[in-house]
C-alpha cells in the first residue's frame, strides 16, 4: 500500500493567477517527495479553470528535474486528443528524463467542451482509446512497430528515445466502462477508480463491480494494481476541514457541469460554480470521507481499504483555492503520521484479487 498526491491544478477565481496555480502544483510535488509519498499525479484538461494542467507529461518532465525519488504520473493523458506518433515518442523521452520514474495514466476523456476545440468526436473516444491500448505496448517494447487501424495508422517506425523502464512504464487506465476494465485486468495494466464523494456504501458497491469485472476478464486480477482517488483531510480545526470540503464540492460541481454540458461562464473562460440538485452537503461529505482528527482519518482509511482492497491511494491535495501553506502542512502531516500508521495496519501490499480467492 502506497500513497500519491493527486494535483488537479484548479483555479477558483481570478484571485489566483495561472502562474501561482502551477507554482503551487510543483511545490506540492516537492513536499510530497519530502513527506514520503510514493507518487505525484498530474491531470490533463483544457481551456477553462477546471484544471490548468494541459500536459501531464510536461509536468512530469519539469518535476523530474526538481525531484529524485518520487514517481511521477499522468492522471490522465486524454488519448483521443493526441497525435499518436508524437505522444509515443514523448512517453519514451519523459521516462528517460525522469530516469524511469514515469507512471503512464491514460483515459478516453469525458468533456465535450475539450473535444470540440480539438476537432475530435467524443462519440468516437472509446474506440480511439482502444486502438491506443493496442499500439502503446508495441511502440514502447518493440524496436520497430507499426499499426494499421481505423483511427491510428502508423507505418513501420521506431521510438528514438527508448523508455528506461523495462519492458515499459506502468500503464494506469481510468475508465467507467466495464468492458475496458475487463481488458485492463486481462492485459495486466493498472486501474484507477474513484467513489467520488461517496461513503463506505459507495466503496463496497465499487468493489462488487470490480469483482464482476475480474471474473469476466478470465483472470484473478493479480497483475493489476488498483489505485483509489480519494479526498481526505486531517485536522482538529473544523473550519479548516470545511474549507477543504467546500473546495472538493467545487471540483465536483465543475466536473459534473462539464460532463453534462451545462457549464456557464460570463467571459468564456472562468466557469460559474452552480449548485446541483444532488449536491452533497458539507455535513454529508464530512460523514462520507476520511476527514477529521488524525486518528479518525486513519481509522476511516483502514475501513475503506478493507472494503476496496486498493494498492495505492491518490490523495486530492489541490482543489479549488484551498490555502497553499495549509495544504503543504497537511501533506507533511500525512507523511509523518497517517501514511505510516495505515501502512502498519494494512501491510506493505494489498492486492486487487477477487473476493472469492
Amino acid at each position: 500500500m502506497d500513497f500519491g498526491a493527486f494535483i488537479l491544478a484548479q483555479q477558483r477565481g481570478y484571485h489566483q493567477s495561472s502562474k501561482e496555480v502551477i507554482d503551487n502544483s510543483v511545490e506540492q510535488t516537492l513536499m510530497a517527495e519530502q513527506a514520503g509519498f510514493s507518487n505525484a499525479w498530474y491531470a490533463e484538461h483544457h481551456f477553462n479553470n477546471y484544471s490548468l494542467s494541459p500536459s501531464p507529461l510536461m509536468m512530469v518532465a519539469h518535476c523530474a528535474g526538481k525531484t529524485s525519488t518520487i514517481r511521477l504520473g499522468s492522471a490522465v493523458c486524454i488519448l483521443p486528443l493526441y497525435h499518436a506518433p508524437r505522444f509515443l515518442a514523448e512517453v519514451g523521452l519523459v521516462d528517460t528524463l525522469s530516469n524511469g520514474r514515469l507512471e503512464l495514466g491514460i483515459g478516453s476523456g469525458y468533456q465535450q467542451f475539450e473535444f470540440e476545440r480539438f476537432g475530435t468526436s467524443l462519440n468516437e473516444a472509446g474506440k480511439i482509446f482502444a486502438e491506443y491500448l493496442d499500439v502503446i505496448p508495441k511502440a514502447l517494447t518493440q524496436q520497430i512497430f507499426d499499426h494499421q487501424g481505423i483511427y491510428l495508422n502508423i507505418p513501420p517506425s521506431s521510438i528514438a528515445v527508448r523508455p528506461v523502464q523495462t519492458p515499459m512504464p506502468p500503464i494506469w487506465v481510468t475508465t467507467g466502462n466495464p468492458k475496458v476494465r475487463e481488458r485492463t485486468f486481462r492485459e495486466g495494466h493498472n486501474l484507477f477508480v474513484t467513489a467520488l464523494l461517496g461513503g463506505l456504501d459507495a466503496i463496497r458497491d465499487l468493489r462488487a463491480r470490480l469483482d464482476v469485472d475480474i471474473a469476466n476478464s478470465g483472470t484473478d486480477g493479480s497483475r493489476t494494481r488498483l489505485g483509489f482517488l480519494r479526498c481526505g483531510y486531517a485536522s482538529e480545526n473544523k473550519a479548516e476541514i470545511d474549507a477543504y470540503l467546500d473546495c472538493a464540492r467545487f471540483q465536483r460541481r465543475l466536473s459534473f457541469s462539464l460532463k453534462d454540458r451545462l457549464q456557464q461562464t460570463d467571459d468564456g473562460y472562468m466557469m460559474k460554480e452552480i449548485p446541483a440538485q444532488n449536491d452533497p452537503t458539507i455535513d454529508e461529505m464530512r460523514a462520507n470521507l476520511p476527514v477529521g482528527s488524525v486518528n479518525r482519518v486513519i481509522e476511516r482509511l483502514i475501513e475503506e481499504i478493507e472494503s476496496l482492497r486498493p494498492d495505492h491511494i491518490a490523495l486530492q491535495t489541490q482543489l479549488g483555492d484551498f490555502d497553499q501553506k495549509t495544504m503543504l502542512k497537511q501533506i507533511a502531516l500525512w507523511g509523518e503520521r497517517i501514511i505510516p500508521a495505515v501502512q502498519k495496519a494494512v501491510g506493505a501490499g494489498t492486492r486487487v484479487t477477487a473476493a472469492a480467492e
